[in-house]
């Protein structure tokens, strides 16, 4: 047949010529009426998955622990973030963490003072710049107790030896200065006394010698006494024993499977030296995971000698492993593992020692008990390097799955588009690479074209592929948020005065919501500065404490009556200051719960909570948190959901003027929150309440039939005439506190 005319044969030079490439490809131009593109649709869910990770990080990341603008130091560091607690005990066998002995501060609102008692912050606002202290050794002097440790310069990024002092057996310490500071890294810093002179035998491996100081002018001032050994010698530690002085330590030059798995043992007549080899040298030389590297300071115990070492299976120093030298002696050596008797947390990363702690040095006082000092850390060694380079793999899959979805819906895709004459020189010298990626870019083109073939994006199935992969997308934009700018991952307590302390979680409920409560326990028994969660059971029978997943004690608390009364009972079991009264339905991150606790150690007069309510009117009337906002102030905190003083708080919803408003809550089923808000306004002309605003609250009683008040409004009227009976009793709540008031901006 004849050519048509006005039409042409296609040049199929022209077409060989010409390389295809991967481009853009806009959607085409149409009518204002016409419906949206497949590419169109794309880039909207490219927008909207935008927005979605930025609710997310604003509600979710934004929760986590961020370093204090004002603090230089303390910054994220793949060594770790290592920081120091107090344990004590009657023998070295039954050592307990502070927290457990009721020791108070009272400078730094501590009640009781809780581990770590030492950490980064404490070099750093003294002008120290630190991220991290470890390796604490102890020093008693009299009844001063000094504390030698090493601690992470922010600025050099290598070991310096500070040193702090107490006065109150380990409860506080003040942070006196850098004692030790070389051209390279120090660490480990073994103090001890021999005839009348204080020596410091810290770990320099990079000087290639174990080297020996003298106090010059103790603590602060050291100086070089002699080199004791020359080899880089980690971690030494002597002890005397039966007639001999002998010294643990670790050749560092070992590689492979054998780092932090060497052992060597060296005797001699005085710490001073000569120090000889014992002969059967390495003494281990095997799996690290045995606690080769010494791990704190030998000690000697009715009779028998102790050695600490490190578990470094898994991360370096993931715990600490005591063993029982049972020979010694200048020809033999045999040590058998004995249980430490320290429990390890369960609160994982929400603990200051969660995941690793790989050094503990205990000594006896003139008393006959016993402290230690152990540092302890909340991540695994490299773990800020491991969470970058996971939040930038998400990113990468992130990338590959928009370039895979821009196929799928035609917006990127593999055209002709260059000629021969328009091409490059290194490819005209290089035909072979030049074919290879012509095919490959042509078989993307056939293969994407085949693809969008059977899922075209404007039918059901296409449109369901690509709403999937959507959601893929939008949990990679997540997790890589949340690797990148979410910090260690770990939702940590605050610090006041230098300290942390801990709080006691009360809550009420009865058998109808025992789903609830299990899920509450779970949580909230993770959060780092819980101590104890006590369950006020008003009705049915209770459960055991065993059927609980928890990382701290559970105390069931049966009452004889069913009463809202119960909530505030005065508990002499309690052993903190602080309660926190938070219902059984009320989920909020454990961030949010030590920022209120931090509100409230500042402010321990105050009720402090997370839901405000403006009480105000003639005659007064009870509204929602949307009124309070509407007229930017609050002067009531729902004790449902707050912290409080126990001893006050309690004492006085029991005392005898609160009796008649207690029969009234009994007599409405309602209203002890605002009975408790009531009794606090009329002690004091000073502001009583303070709100902090939680990132994000859920009621979980929406999820089951277990909702303590369905109908809001006869709720609500109830409590507005127990306003007018309180008011009656008890005189007017104050006017009004604005929000947003607070320079961190957590009452906004």
């Amino acid at each position: 047949m004849g050519e048509k005319k006005g039409l042409r044969a296609p040049n199929s030079r022209a077409v060989s010529d010409c390389c295809s490439c991967c481009c853009f490809m806009p959607p085409p131009i149409r009518s204002r009426w016409a419906p949206p593109s497949a590419a169109a649709f794309f880039l909207v869910a490219l927008v909207a998955s935008a927005l979605v990770a930025v609710v997310f990080f604003w509600l979710f990341t934004s929760s986590f622990r961020r370093p204090e603008a004002a603090l230089v130091g303390c910054h994220p560091d793949s060594e770790g973030s290592w920081s120091v607690g107090v344990y004590y005990g009657k023998s070295p066998f039954s050592l307990s963490p502070i927290e457990l002995h009721g020791i108070s501060s009272a400078n730094s609102s501590a009640w009781p003072i809780a581990n770590p008692v030492l950490t980064c912050a404490s070099p750093s606002s003294a002008g120290y710049p630190s991220n991290f202290v470890a390796d604490p050794f102890l020093f008693v002097q009299d009844s001063v107790m000094y504390l030698f440790f090493e601690s992470k310069s922010a600025t050099t990024m290598k070991g310096d030896i500070g040193v702090a002092r107490s006065f109150d057996l380990g409860g506080t310490w003040q942070f006196l200065g850098i004692a030790l500071e070389e051209e390279w890294h120090l660490s480990y810093p073994f103090v001890f006394s021999y005839q009348n002179q204080i020596y410091m035998m810290p770990e320099g491996n990079k000087k290639g010698e174990l080297r020996l100081y003298r106090a010059a002018d103790f603590p602060l001032k050291w100086t070089l006494e002699k080199v004791l050994i020359k080899k880089p010698l980690i971690d030494a530690s002597l002890i005397q024993y039966e007639g001999n002085y002998w010294l643990f330590a670790s050749d560092f030059n070992r590689f492979g499977v054998e780092k932090n798995a060497e052992l060597e043992i060296w005797y001699s007549n005085s710490p001073l030296g000569p120090w000889k080899q014992h002969p059967r040298n390495p003494i281990y030389r095997a799996d690290k995971s045995l606690g080769a590297r010494n791990g704190g300071r030998p000690f000697i115990y009715e009779g028998s000698l102790y050695r600490l070492g490190q578990d470094c299976g898994g991360t370096y120093g993931r715990r600490v492993r005591l063993y029982k030298v049972e020979k010694l002696n200048k020809e033999e050596f045999n040590e058998v593992p004995v249980n430490l008797g320290i429990k390890e947390p369960k609160k994982g990363r929400n603990a200051w020692n969660g995941m690793r702690y790989h050094h503990l040095d205990t000594q006896q006082l003139p008393s006959g008990n016993w402290i230690a000092v152990m540092d302890g850390d909340r991540v695994p060694s490299g773990d800020t390097t491991t969470r970058f380079v996971l939040g930038c793999t998400f990113i990468l899959l992130l990338f590959l799955l928009v370039v895979f979805m821009a196929f799928l819906v035609g917006a990127v895709n593999c055209c002709v588009a260059l000629n021969r004459r328009n091409e490059s020189s290194w490819f005209k010298t290089r035909p072979h690479i030049n074919f290879k990626a012509r095919r490959c870019l042509a078989g993307m083109n056939r293969y994407g074209s085949s693809i969008r073939a059977r899922l075209n994006p404007k039918t059901c199935s296409g449109k369901f592929v690509l709403s999937f992969l959507s959601v893929v997308g939008i949990a990679f934009v997540c997790m890589s948020v949340q690797l990148v700018f979410g910090g260690n991952g770990a939702e940590e307590a605050y610090l006041v005065g230098g300290q942390y302390s801990q709080f006691t979680m009360i809550t009420m409920t009865y058998e109808a919501r025992l789903w609830n409560l299990k899920l509450y326990v779970k949580h909230y028994s993770r959060c780092e500065s819980v101590r104890e969660i006590v369950v006020v059971w008003n009705k049915g029978k209770p459960p055991s404490e065993d059927e609980f997943d928890s990382a701290v004690p559970v105390r069931i608390r049966v009452e004889k009556h069913n009463s809202l009364n119960n909530r505030f009972k005065v508990d002499p079991l309690i052993k903190t200051r602080a309660v926190l009264e938070l219902d059984d339905d009320i989920m909020m991150t454990c961030n949010d719960i030590e920022k209120g606790f931090r509100v409230w150690r500042e402010n321990p007069d105050r009720l402090v909570g997370f839901y405000p309510r403006l009480i105000d009117g003639s005659p007064l009337q009870y509204r929602n948190e949307r009124y309070a906002r509407g007229k930017n102030g609050y002067n009531v905190i729902l004790t449902g959901a707050a912290f409080m003083d126990c001893e006050y708080a309690f004492k006085k919803y029991w005392s005898e003027e609160a009796s008649e408003g207690r029969d009234f809550v009994d007599k409405s089923f309602n209203c002890e929150d605002l009975l408790m808000n009531f009794l606090y306004s009329n002690s004091s002309f000073e502001r009583t309440v303070e709100y902090v605003h939680p990132a994000w609250a859920i009621d979980t009683s929406k999820f089951s039939t277990a909702a303590i008040s369905r109908n809001t409004q006869v709720h609500y009227d109830i409590r507005t005439n127990c306003l007018s009976k309180f008011s009656a009793l008890y005189g007017h709540l104050p006017s009004r506190w604005e929000f947003a008031k607070r320079l961190d901006s957590w009452d906004r």
